[in-house]
């Protein structure tokens, strides 16, 4: 049962995870990120500084100590001094002073040599602490750098992927059903081409109807009157009758020789 449970939660942890990554907004994700890395910088930064200030720290205490031991130094030797005066000068109560002062600064002396030699052994090991933290703090500082700079890349990517994928979706609707009230691309030509179509149908039937014979037969009544018109012309100008024409040629081929009839007529006609 327990494991049962186990396996269900690793699970709904993994179903939960994919949903997240899903809907989430790469832009936002990718603000995230830079945020984390600059606040580990930061940390990183103060770390550092940290070591830094320590081993400064370090080196002053070790100055400090330093002068100490030489001043130290420099009142031990005098007490020598003084206390061989003191003796040659015959003075016993002054060397013995002089003497026991002498080796309380010979004590001393020693400590401060001690303290010397651990500062500056703690000294060496700061100093390679501070090395190795302002190395890291250059090396993760141009980590950021190149974060920043890609995150500039990332982002047109991100803006460039978002307008194709806006681009692809135009094109699949003038393909694909956009909604109950508005018909597609290909319905609207569809559309229009039976129209046309139609319209084009009725205009073949309109030419073969019964009007449409019965223009042509009255067209071809006023053909003939015209050309029997032009043969009376004709004979009263004495005028010989025109070849016959070709079968296939139309019926009003004569006709650009009405136009000197008429106006021979017109001028030089005589009288009935």
């Amino acid at each position: 049962m327990f494991k049962l449970m186990r396996r269900w939660w690793k699970y709904m942890t993994a179903k939960m995870s994919g949903s997240f990554e899903e809907a989430a907004d790469p832009k936002v994700q990718l603000e995230q990120a830079i945020t984390e890395a600059q606040d580990q910088h930061r940390r990183l930064t103060e770390q550092a500084a940290n070591v830094i200030a320590h081993q400064k720290q370090t080196q002053m205490r070790l100055d400090r100590a330093q002068q100490e031991l030489d001043k130290i130094t420099g009142n031990a030797r005098q007490a020598l001094l003084l206390t061989d005066e003191s003796t040659q000068k015959g003075d016993t109560a002054k060397a013995l002073e002089y003497q026991a002062a002498a080796e309380s600064f010979a004590n001393r002396l020693i400590a401060l040599e001690r303290e010397v030699a651990d500062l500056q052994a703690m000294l060496l090991e700061s100093t390679r602490n501070s090395d190795a933290a302002k190395q890291a703090v250059q090396q993760n500082s141009s980590a950021l750098q190149k974060k920043l700079s890609e995150r500039q890349r990332l982002l047109s990517q991100l803006d460039q992927s978002k307008m194709q994928e806006h681009m692809n979706k135009a094109m699949q609707q003038l393909t694909a059903t956009v909604g109950e009230d508005v018909p597609t691309f290909e319905q609207i030509r569809e559309k229009i081409e039976s129209r046309s179509a139609r319209a084009q149908g009725m205009a073949d039937l309109q030419g073969s109807s019964t009007e449409s014979r019965m223009m042509e037969v009255e067209q071809a009544s006023i053909n003939a009157e015209a050309q029997a018109r032009l043969s009376e012309l004709r004979t009263q100008l004495g005028l010989p009758a025109p070849a016959a024409a070709p079968t296939d040629a139309p019926a009003v081929a004569e006709q650009p020789a009405q136009q000197p009839a008429e106006g021979g007529g017109g001028g030089g006609q005589p009288p009935a």
